[in-house]
């Protein structure tokens, strides 16, 4: 057994956990990705270039290498790295093409991890130029700026050239977190960043977020042979209860699963249903389906999380699609939730959710 083998099956044994050799060799081979059929890529969000520290521009630290080495060692195989351009740049319009060198070789380094371990690394900028999901509002509006959308094409590009010549099985783009416009400005945004990176690396694998927050599919960005990335998070009032900033959620009743959201019973059926048969018919296009973010809050009960998340990962599963769990450290990951009803077992450190991590590796 060679020595990569070795250590994930130390660390396995360490949680509990057991692989065969055969399923940990399959671990370290990364597949080459099409834009019209995605791995099944299996994995979670890292978030330090998530927002730029408080005190002013500066991110909050490089990525850990510990992540990259136990995220692969427990089988898995993919990271999206959510990022705010605030981490590179200045949210100054004047200043949106100044680049923070130091700060991006962080990220180089992110990329360079995941070559090391075998991890593909989604690049998504979580804040662009012109929008961001999250407050605080940019000073100008990418679906209607010009301005913005010059800067936003300026940036994607500068990252195409900074990775041309990485294969796209260890490295792809991830354009805009979770938009919320309309569909004839998407497209158009949507156009603009394709055309622009691939005026540097006409080959690079791009992925585009649904809309509606990445839940609806987007017909109309099929001829441009990109992939599209959708969410696992319906229904709202069990994966985000109690989220602070969900204010909608403030007063909704402690969940189940089944649940009832919006007059209607959710269960696998409903998923199957809403999430997932409009994107089967999207990829019955030709465009390869990943889901770029679910997960339950830690507030969710942790036997109802469980239970949702399963119904999830066996959907996803005879779709043939990958996810990435939001996020592998945090309250909606399997290190550190800081949940108040899960026993945790202590590993290297840190609190592991060991039902989680099994549940996952299940699927």
């Amino acid at each position: 057994m060679q020595r990569r083998q070795f250590l994930q099956a130390s660390l396995l044994a360490s949680t509990g956990l057991h692989l065969t050799d055969a399923e940990l060799l399959k671990t370290a081979v990364l597949p080459d990705p099409k834009p019209d059929k995605l791995p099944r890529w299996r994995g979670f969000n890292l978030l330090e270039k998530f927002v730029a520290g408080t005190t002013g521009p500066e991110p909050s630290g490089p990525y850990e290498e510990r992540d990259f080495e136990w995220i692969a060692n427990w089988g898995f195989n993919f990271v999206r790295l959510p990022m705010s351009y605030h981490c590179w740049s200045t949210p100054n319009p004047a200043q949106w093409t100044q680049i923070n060198e130091r700060v991006m070789k962080e990220v180089d380094e992110a990329v360079d991890f995941g070559k090391k371990y075998g991890i593909h690394v989604n690049l998504n900028l979580h804040r662009i130029p012109g929008y961001c999901v999250n407050p605080p509002a940019e000073p100008l509006n990418l679906w209607t700026d010009e301005r913005a959308l010059e800067a936003a094409v300026f940036h994607w590009k500068y990252l195409a050239e900074r990775y041309k010549g990485r294969p796209n099985r260890e490295v792809s783009f991830d354009l805009i977190n979770e938009p919320n416009t309309d569909e004839a400005n998407y497209v158009r945004v949507i156009t603009a960043l394709v055309e622009g990176i691939r005026s540097v690396d006409p080959d690079r694998l791009i992925i585009a977020d649904g809309l509606q927050y990445g839940n609806q599919p987007v017909f109309k960005l099929a001829n441009l042979k990109i992939g599209q990335s959708t969410r696992g998070y319906l229904p709202m009032n069990v994966s985000h209860y109690k989220a602070e900033w969900v204010p909608m959620l403030k007063d909704a009743p402690e969940p189940t699963w089944p649940a009832n959201w919006m007059k209607m019973t959710w269960d696998r059926s409903t998923l199957q249903k809403n999430t997932i048969e409009p994107w089967k018919k999207l990829q019955r296009q030709g465009v390869g389906i990943h889901v770029g973010e679910w997960g339950c809050y830690n507030k969710t009960p942790h036997d109802v999380a469980l239970r949702y998340m399963e119904d999830h990962l066996k959907l996803w599963k005879s779709a043939g699609w990958g996810w990435a769990l939001w996020n592998f450290r945090g309250a909606f990951g399997i290190l550190n939730s800081e949940r108040t009803d899960v026993t945790y077992k202590d590993f290297q450190g840190m609190q592991l959710d060991e039902k989680m991590l099994n549940l996952l590796r299940r699927y």
